[in-house]
């Protein structure tokens, strides 16, 4: 494989069983269940493997009333990863489920957008509405890291490896990044949670939890430039993910699936 075309899985890691008007600013008609599913993401080739976000332990599931699937770092042993190993983790924002698991990673450089630091350690972080998706122990951690020596800082839109780039969004969270990855199908774009659910990229509509409106309506449009097609972007928490892309074996069915793969169509909304 070319040293810029990655492999690119998503693993399924939790989930919360919800209906749809918790999922949309303004609520949602039908209000038909809508559950979240919480992944990490890998993108790997023959000369480097990067890790997309940390997850959450059974302390953080515990805490936030959500049901572990299967542990991360389960997950990553399916896969053949060794976390002690891994030299590059992205972290897209720090929500507690997307920046927990704090001893997982004990010997990676994490790459964080600027923007999300100072928004989880500044002014805003002193209003309960904005500082509820953030744990403050992993908030803590990663400064540790900062002084460290463990954290790479990226203001922007940033290349981080031949194949690999980072690209500010927004939106959701004020320095949440999506990461655009160079695979065999094209160019795929894990979007984190500039999007939970397909839902929200093709109804244009807005998940509750929540920065700025326009920041992510702008980034919906900027992952779908990004990305191949449309059908090369990654929304953060879409149980659909799960069950359109192939599994990465037989043992893996709707757990951990192969991004760099094609897809089954999507269903109609």
């Amino acid at each position: 494989m070319s040293d810029d075309i990655y492999e690119a899985f998503a693993v399924a890691y939790a989930r919360v069983d919800r209906n749809a008007s918790e999922n949309f600013i303004g609520g949602d008609p039908h209000n038909a269940p809508m559950p979240l599913n919480y992944y990490v993401w890998v993108v790997r080739n023959s000369a480097r493997t990067i890790v997309i976000d940390t997850g959450f332990d059974q302390r953080g599931a515990e805490m936030r009333h959500r049901t572990i699937v299967h542990p991360v770092r389960e997950g990553l042993a399916a896969l053949g990863i060794d976390p002690a190993r891994v030299d590059d983790v992205i972290i897209t924002h720090m929500h507690y489920d997307h920046a927990g698991n704090n001893d997982l990673f004990p010997n990676a450089r994490f790459h964080l957008q600027d923007q999300e630091m100072a928004f989880a350690t500044g002014r805003c972080m002193c209003h309960q509405a904005m500082n509820h998706p953030y744990e403050l122990d992993d908030v803590l951690t990663m400064v540790r890291r900062v002084y460290a020596g463990q954290v790479c800082f990226h203001d922007g839109e940033s290349q981080l490896f031949p194949g690999i780039s980072l690209h500010h969004m927004g939106g959701h969270s004020r320095g949440l990044q999506a990461v655009r990855v160079k695979t065999a199908r094209g160019h795929v774009v894990i979007a984190s949670d500039v999007a939970h659910h397909y839902a929200h990229l093709q109804q244009r509509r807005v998940f509750p939890v929540i920065d700025s409106v326009s920041a992510v309506l702008e980034g919906y449009d900027r992952v779908e430039r990004l990305a191949s097609s449309t059908s090369h972007v990654i929304p953060g928490h879409d149980p659909l993910v799960a069950s359109i892309y192939p599994a990465f074996s037989p043992a893996t069915q709707e757990w951990i699936v192969r991004l760099d793969q094609q897809p089954l169509p999507l269903p109609a909304h």
